[in-house]
């Protein structure tokens, strides 16, 4: 890794998104929520452009390949804890979550370790989980600033959706790499040894 692929623009902007967890936190345990929830849409807006201006100026790195879905998973994970502990969302919920995603890491580590195996894109259960992630966040610090009815429905269905594309995203995960281990191990078959990919963690390779 270059240093300057952590200078380019793709990757500050994902840096800054990290920068923003630690306020975030402070914010939601203060139950400064209307904070919260600028900070929340200011961190989504730098996970928005990072990927197009990769692509706009051809600054797509290495670095930005793993370092995205990383800030996405480490923002999301403590959301979904911060938000448990202080009694927003139900502990069910952060369970069905952080099962799924330590079992993808834990899946991917041993089948690096055993076959090589390190390209596993993210499928559209994933994508589709992440998103409901999101969104179920967004409206649970969004009900604490407008506590409407339509915004607590709304909560309650990405909530109980992040569970139903949690357990859809787990079992097309099993099932994929239980075909690329069986695709890595036939005669002559030289596999994607040579591909990077994020390890199972769910965001498009786009920095």
């Amino acid at each position: 890794m270059k240093f300057r692929e952590i200078l380019s623009a793709p990757n500050q902007l994902t840096l800054l998104r990290m920068l923003f967890l630690p306020l975030l936190v402070d914010a939601i345990l203060d139950e400064n929520y209307r904070l919260a929830l600028i900070l929340l849409m200011l961190a989504a807006c730098t996970d928005f452009l990072d990927g197009r201006l990769a692509r706009w100026l051809k600054q797509q790195t290495m670095l930005g390949q793993y370092l995205d879905p990383i800030a996405d998973k480490l923002l999301l994970s403590t959301l979904f804890i911060v938000l448990t502990i202080d009694h927003k969302i139900p502990i069910k919920f952060t369970v069905f979550v952080f099962t799924r995603d330590i079992s993808i890491l834990v899946v991917s580590a041993v089948l690096y370790t055993i076959a090589g195996l390190r390209d596993f894109r993210p499928s559209i259960f994933g994508k589709l989980n992440t998103t409901a992630q999101i969104a179920a966040v967004f409206l649970v610090i969004l009900y604490e600033v407008k506590p409407l009815p339509a915004i607590n429905y709304s909560k309650q269905f990405f909530l109980w959706a992040t569970v139903v594309f949690t357990v859809l995203s787990a079992i097309h995960y099993a099932l994929l790499a239980g075909q690329r281990l069986g695709a890595n191990a036939e005669p002559g078959d030289s596999g994607d040894r040579g591909e990077v990919g994020n390890l199972g963690l769910e965001k498009h390779e786009e920095n």
